[in-house]
């Protein structure tokens, strides 16, 4: 498969239109009939279902759209990285959860802004799985994983920062006095949890023998949306510090769980692969960082 095939074909699978695709990409209609057509051959698939004045993909073209994006990122930023050796430039790409940690990783990404300004920094949010699969693809060059998670087949670096356990609730909600929460305390309330918590059961020991008891009305994967569902009073919510505005006029509390579950904090990156220079300038910068509070502490 070449590139720019791939290209043809992500213009056609975004506009579903062969006319509306060829006009996009500047070729004649029966040229790109003939690319995507020889594409289908090449793989042995159908990518579209054909009908009048409308494409529909198949589940095969549905996949390779996914794909696509993917090979053509990690084209892109190969390209870009490899033509800037001479110098610290290029792109430097991080998947990372919600956390405490991440305010440490931003500072080392803007002193290496301030002092490449050509570098290009982006920061892709999402869960243990999200981070996992782009760092696989190779189109980000680290993730933040928070927790107790597999990290075999990847180098990495433990944080000195840990994520809190606790629950939101809104201020006027009774439990918002109290100074810790027990697995008493969230009995027959309506909650809602992180899916990545869900997923690998890390309350489960928790609960203890209220497990039965507790009702986990739904999950969420970003914070943001889940508080709003808590000003609602709408559900209490298994959330990590500092994740949420709980400043006097936010409507919202925090308190931590008791006893107390703290989650480890690792940087990972992809074994046996060469970094670019501006991903080895982040991580020896990082290393700095964490050296340099060991010795103040």
């Amino acid at each position: 498969m070449e590139l720019r095939v791939l290209n043809y074909f992500l213009a056609t699978a975004q506009e579903l239109n062969m006319t509306r695709a060829a006009e996009k990409l500047l070729v004649s209609q029966p040229a790109l009939s003939r690319q995507i057509a020889d594409l289908e051959d090449e793989l042995g698939v159908k990518l579209f279902i054909r009908k009048p004045r409308q494409l529909t993909l198949t589940p095969a073209g549905q996949y390779l759209q996914e794909q696509a994006k993917e090979i053509l990122t990690l084209s892109e930023k190969t390209k870009r990285n490899l033509q800037s050796t001479a110098i610290i430039s290029g792109d430097l790409t991080i998947a990372a959860g919600e956390s405490i940690a991440m305010q440490r990783i931003v500072n080392v990404m803007s002193n290496i802004v301030q002092d490449y300004p050509t570098v290009k920094l982006h920061i892709l949010s999402g869960d243990y799985q999200f981070a996992e699969k782009r760092l696989n693809t190779g189109t980000v060059d680290f993730a933040v994983i928070i927790g107790n998670l597999p990290l075999n087949g990847y180098a990495s670096m433990q944080l000195p920062e840990k994520d809190t356990w606790g629950v939101l609730v809104a201020s006027d909600d009774p439990l918002a006095k109290k100074e810790h929460i027990t697995p008493n305390d969230i009995v027959n309330r309506q909650i809602i949890n992180s899916q990545q918590a869900e997923t690998y059961g890390i309350f489960d020991n928790w609960f203890g023998n209220y497990k039965e008891q507790v009702n986990i009305i739904g999950t969420y994967n970003l914070s943001y949306n889940g508080t709003l569902l808590v000003k609602n009073h709408a559900a209490i919510m298994l959330t990590l510090d500092k994740l949420a505005n709980t400043s006097a006029e936010s409507g919202l509390v925090f308190i931590p769980l008791k006893p107390a579950i703290y989650q480890p904090l690792n940087i990972i990156w992809k074994k046996e692969t060469t970094l670019s220079p501006v991903a080895q300038l982040f991580l020896d910068r990082l290393k700095a960082s964490i050296m340099d509070d060991v010795k103040f502490d």
